[in-house]
Parts: C-alpha cells; structure tokens; sequence
C-alpha cells in the first residue's frame, strides 16, 4: 500500500513547526504536542490507504483541523462546568442522544462508509480530503494530480454518489 517517505530530519523539523502552528491554535502547547502526534496517526492511516503526493500539507490540514476540534472541545467543556452545576449537569444530559439516536447515527455511518468504498479511487481520495480533511480544491488538485476544476467535479460527484446511498 502507500508509504510516507520523510527523512529523520524533515519529520523533527516539520513536527517542531507543526506544534507551534496548533499552539497558536489552541493556546496550550500539551495539547498542540498531542494534535500532531495524532496527526501523524492519522496521515499513516490514510497513506495506507492510498499514496498521497504530498502528505506535507496534507499532514498541515489534519493538525490545524485537529488543533481547531480540540479547541472547540475544550471551550464547550469548560462552558460545562460554570458556578451553577445543576444547571451544567442539566445541559450535558440534554445534550446526550439517545440510545435510538445512537443507532440510527451507526447506521448512517456505516451506510456512509458503504457509500464511500462504491467510489473509485479518486473521486473516493478527492471526497475524503474535502469533507474529512477540510482540505482546499486547489490541495486536492495537486494530490490528484489533477485541475481544480476536475477536483471540483470530483468533489461534487462523490458527494451526491453519497447523498443517494444516505436517502
């Protein structure tokens, strides 16, 4: 399958950049260091699954996506716990689905997943790095190798190859 080639060097360097950019992000360098160490994870998962061109910047996408989830977390946790624990405790039981919620939201994931694996391998990559990834048409042009305007057509069609399997 696909493999990342760094060298020792360029993986330190890029991981030193990488944990200032998500420090800026999420204010806490701690977690900054775990955001790129799960970055790091989930770029080996994805180049297993695929080659990826340059996963430097596809590596960049994931760490600010990450750093910026993790940001959000941490700020509706702490929202959570506010002087009125009650009222706290109240929220974050409303805010729980329920186990039929649960279920149903299993099924649209795997029916999802389904859906994904019926794509060819490009337009499959393209979806992924858009929705999953957050990544830029322009990024996903280059990693295909291909124009903008096919990476958009590429985009579009796996969407709507989804939306059908979801209905």
């Amino acid at each position: 399958m696909g493999q990342i080639k760094f060298e020792y060097q360029e993986v330190i360097q890029k991981r030193r950049e990488l944990i200032r950019y998500a420090s800026r992000i999420t204010g806490d360098r701690d977690l900054a260091e775990e955001v790129v160490q799960e970055a790091y994870l989930r770029l080996g998962e994805m180049a297993a699954k695929q080659p990826l061109a340059r996963p430097g910047g596809y590596l960049a996408r994931i760490v600010r996506n990450l750093a910026i989830n993790r940001l959000w977390r941490s700020r509706r946790e702490n929202e959570a716990f506010v002087p009125d624990g009650e009222a706290a405790l109240a929220n974050i039981v409303a805010d729980q689905p329920s186990p039929e919620q649960m279920a149903l939201a299993n099924d649209q994931y795997a029916r999802l997943e389904a859906a994904l694996a019926e794509l060819p391998n490009r337009t499959r990559i393209a979806v992924e790095m858009s929705r999953f990834g957050g990544a830029k048409l322009r990024e996903i042009a280059e990693e295909l190798g291909v124009s903008v305007t096919v990476a958009h057509e590429l985009v579009i069609d796996g969407i709507a190859h989804c939306r059908s399997r979801l209905r």
